[in-house]
């Protein structure tokens, strides 16, 4: 028997006592449940197989909303469940390939009576560029096919160990990093396609509470709520088999499957997202298993699960031109933008501290054509006060 009806919310209300926004702790509770069900669970679709795995990267400006602090929440959660395998922060393909080869398993399946091979290992990094160089085509090449979690043998040669064999490779991944190291590490012929249309980019910009001293807000049955996940979560890691789907989750999937393709996506341009709204299809069935599982052992879809699955990734798309927003711009247009983001967040300031944040960036020759072009944009307002000018976002400043 389980303690929760459903494991996710539980998750949730159990780690919104820090800070971050609770689509945080959210994503990092699918992470969770992805990492313990494993490839023990999939859906079978004769061509292919549909798996639990995500990666999810969590992206905020450095301090705001602590996510390498959220995501422990989960994953030393996952750390207490039996037979769960952790790979290391800083990883290379050749370390990656080695360590999944050892976690090999059998893991029996009562339904056909047979044993299944697979090795399952989940990567937890609080610096995605420890995790990944997107430079380092080898690694993403591995990334972006252990993703696809197809069943078969992957094989990957080594200079320590010659040619190693896995069976049925699974990798789950969840990571932190800020739009500064994106923009700075990812071309902008990557976005959308190849390993980042693999990825759900969970992006936050502010703090959702400020919470100085976090012991002092949990409640005295924290433990006690603490062992109640880990209770349920080990019962979602016994969970094999294959997911199928009601009549009606299949009627809601084609439905969606002819307007995905039929109609404009107002978010996300298909030039430079089309990988992505391809596998937009495959994130919603991987987040339908992981809301299934969350609830119940019953291996089945229903249309409401799809359904949620798939507005919670609509709901990211709206922030991805933030994530990807600064990759390919000049550097003056790159510190316009910072310096329009800049007053955004503090609502004002004074034109020499602004100045000062900037200088890295730009000569004050520089520096003051740009604030007159973010000004007749609306993006800023310029208001003398005394013998200073004082900056305000948008196009009207207080009176």
């Amino acid at each position: 028997m389980r303690k929760h009806k459903d494991w996710l919310q539980a998750f949730t209300k159990f780690a919104s006592y820090g800070e971050a926004p609770t689509k945080f702790y959210f994503w990092t509770g699918v992470s969770t449940i992805a990492g313990a069900l494993r490839r023990r669970v999939w859906i079978d679709q004769k061509y292919f197989q549909w798996v639990a795995n995500q990666y999810i990267i969590l992206v905020a400006p450095p301090g705001i909303v602590s996510k390498s602090t959220t995501a422990s929440v989960g994953m030393n959660l996952l750390k207490e469940v039996p037979g769960i395998n952790f790979g290391p922060d800083v990883v290379t393909w050749q370390k990656l390939v080695e360590d999944m080869s050892k976690a090999n398993e059998m893991v029996y399946w009562p339904e056909k009576e047979t044993y299944l091979p697979m090795s399952c290992v989940t990567l937890s990094s609080s610096e995605f560029g420890n995790l990944l160089d997107p430079s380092n085509r080898d690694m993403v090449d591995v990334l972006v096919s252990l993703w696809d979690g197809q069943p078969g043998a992957f094989k990957k040669a080594t200079k320590t160990s010659g040619n190693d064999q896995i069976e049925n490779p699974w990798i789950n991944i969840i990571a932190c990093t800020t739009p500064s190291w994106i923009s700075g590490n990812f071309p902008e012929y990557m976005i959308g396609g190849g390993f980042t249309s693999r990825c759900l980019f969970v992006y936050a910009d502010t703090k959702r509470q400020l919470v100085a001293y976090p012991c002092d807000h949990v409640p005295p049955d924290f433990q006690a709520q603490r062992e109640d996940l880990i209770h349920d979560l080990e019962r979602i890691s016994t969970l094999v088999g294959e997911y199928g789907l009601t009549k009606q989750a299949t009627t809601w999937g084609e439905a969606w499957y002819e307007r995905h393709y039929s109609e404009p996506h107002p978010n996300l341009s298909p030039e430079q997202f089309g990988g992505y709204l391809a596998r937009k299809q495959t994130h919603i069935h991987k987040l339908a298993m992981a809301l299934t599982a969350s609830k119940s052992n019953e291996l089945l879809i229903h249309a409401e699960t799809l359904e949620m699955a798939a507005g919670l990734v609509d709901a990211l798309e709206i922030d991805m031109p933030k994530v990807f927003g600064k990759i390919g711009l000049n550097p003056k247009t790159k510190a316009l933008n910072d310096l329009v983001e800049l007053v955004s967040a503090a609502g004002s300031m004074h034109q020499q501290e602004l100045y000062r944040r900037l200088s890295r960036q730009v000569t004050f020759q520089d520096f003051t054509p740009l604030l007159q072009s973010a000004c007749e944009a609306g993006f800023i307002t310029i208001k003398q006060e005394g013998a200073s000018n004082f900056i305000y976002a948008g196009a009207h400043a207080p009176r």
